[in-house]
């Protein structure tokens, strides 16, 4: 770190401690030249994710919306808070994992799916048809014989 006063490129660390609730560290530094004392404050730098929605607009990832989404397909089953919670956590790590800053709506829902198939099935189902767009009676037919065919 450089000397704000004599701007030597080197200078130690005499105090360390965390700020703003751990999601920064303030540093006391002394330069190792001239010997005055400064303040430096060190954070991780985030990357916003950006999703891509099917028609090619973008807009930054909100939690909220996810967890809606998932709640709303729960919606009167037994499905607790804690599970759900759990499921955003899961899909958020499956997120920020990916190397890109982006990321599209549809490999989001085939996470929620994905999870939400194994939690509960009505929920599942729920999701999958506002998800998928069922155009008729057929095509939600369809997926309900994937789900029995699945659990025989």
């Amino acid at each position: 770190m450089k000397c704000p006063y004599c701007e030597y490129p080197e200078s130690k660390v005499v105090d360390s401690r965390p700020t703003d609730e751990g999601q920064a560290i303030r540093r006391r530094r002394e330069c190792i030249s001239c010997g005055k004392r400064f303040t430096t404050y060190e954070k991780i730098e985030e990357i916003p994710t950006i999703v891509v929605k099917k028609d090619g607009n973008r807009q930054s990832y909100d939690r909220n919306k996810l967890m809606n989404g998932i709640i709303k397909a729960c919606e009167k089953r037994p499905v607790s808070m804690s599970t759900i919670e759990k499921m955003v956590d899961d899909i958020e790590k499956v997120i920020s994992n990916s190397l890109d800053n982006e990321i599209t709506s549809t490999e989001i829902g085939e996470e929620i799916m994905n999870r939400l198939k194994d939690v509960d099935e009505v929920a599942y189902v729920r999701f999958a048809s506002v998800y998928r767009q069922f155009k008729d009676v057929n095509s939600f037919m369809d997926e309900l014989k994937k789900i029995l065919d699945e659990s025989k």
